[in-house]
């Protein structure tokens, strides 16, 4: 499916015809938002509402073909995984216009929810699930081998009542192989990992050494985030939150965060990416913290000392406000989970 240079060609790219659309059953309405490679409209598809994402051609022999492989790789991988913290595809063609058509969510990115909300912060419990959905998506992607490479709250997206969070754009989306290196095309350089710069600039085409856990670095970013309702690295440009990132392994401070909260925000965007945790792991990590918040004090005996009862302590499984995002898992890693319909999102409090 792919070529030897990495990249998908469209001509080799065949698209499974039940995911092909029909152009002339598409209709194109207001632009909703645009990135450096694509414009994304509000539109229909056989009377359904959807986002339609219209890809630019390019101009020269070389750019078409990086964006034909671009389109190909991220059809390829949006028709392969599905999740209900993923946004779902609908549908692909190349002609008379190269567009991907999906879900539309009418909740806007997490990066404009965030912006309304300042200077008030989500509801810990708030930023936590939605937290969840993001570590849930992931791990599904990781589980089919995929590396996202682009994980910022531009790119997550927030269902009409704002109680859900999806994943969007896999359009420097990669498969993950451990015996090739990757090329350094990467995302948002405030969100990105370490590992993908170069030591002095990031050259077009060169080839660095990363894996999968370049994703858990952004998370722990986009975290920190959901939690304080500030720009990482305020004050620092994007190039400059890179380099200090990069070579100087500076991180936001992790200082008024909740000491288990601070402790997940550290191991995944700790500067030796092995020693980063994997997003089951991540997601474990989470769901002991959110049921510790919305347990009740337990009583202890005066004869017990805090420490014993606190290691042997059991929560009660359906604590108010943790039951509904407690979800029951497959035993296979990224099998799609099903959130219930009474998570506690909406609700916001003032930053401390």
């Amino acid at each position: 499916m792919g070529s030897g240079n990495g990249f998908y060609s469209v001509a080799e790219f065949d698209l499974d015809p039940k995911w092909l659309v029909d152009p002339k059953l598409l209709f194109v309405g207001p632009k909703i938002g645009e990135g450096a490679h694509a414009k994304v409209y509000e539109g229909k598809y056989k009377n359904q509402n959807v986002a339609i994402k219209i890809v630019e051609r390019g101009d020269t022999a070389e750019e078409i073909a990086k964006k034909e492989s671009r389109f190909a790789r991220e059809v390829a991988m949006l028709s392969r995984v599905q999740h209900k913290n993923l946004v779902k595809f609908i549908g692909a063609c190349k002609e008379p216009v190269t567009v991907i058509v999906t879900e539309l969510l009418l909740g806007g990115t997490l990066r404009k929810h965030l912006i309304n909300l300042r200077p008030r912060c989500l509801d810990i419990r708030v930023a936590i699930g939605f937290a969840l959905d993001i570590a849930r998506a992931m791990e599904c992607l990781h589980s089919h081998g995929i590396i996202h490479r682009d994980l910022k709250p531009e790119n997550l997206l927030l269902t009409e009542d704002r109680r859900t969070v999806k994943l969007a754009d896999f359009g420097l989306a990669r498969e993950e192989s451990l015996t090739e290196m990757m090329t350094a095309e990467t995302g948002t350089y405030r969100w990105m990992a370490p590992e993908l710069y170069s030591t002095v600039t990031l050259r077009h085409g060169e080839k660095k050494h990363y894996n999968h856990k370049v994703d858990a670095y952004s998370f722990a970013i986009v975290l920190w985030e959901l939690i304080h309702n500030k720009l990482p690295f305020e004050g620092m440009s994007n190039l400059q939150a890179a380099y200090a990132a990069a070579f100087k392994n500076v991180r936001p401070s992790a200082d008024e965060l909740p000491e288990e909260l601070a402790r997940i925000v550290t191991l995944c965007w700790k500067e030796d990416a092995n020693a980063r945790p994997n997003f089951t792991q991540i997601i474990q990590m989470l769901l002991q913290y959110l049921t510790a918040i919305s347990a009740p004090e337990p009583v202890i005996p005066h004869h017990v000392s805090r420490s014993t009862s606190a290691t042997n302590a059991v929560f009660p499984p359906e604590s108010p406000g943790t039951s509904s995002l407690m979800e029951k898992r497959g035993d296979v890693a990224g099998t799609p989970t099903t959130a219930m319909e009474d998570e506690p999102r909406g609700l916001f409090s003032c930053c401390r």
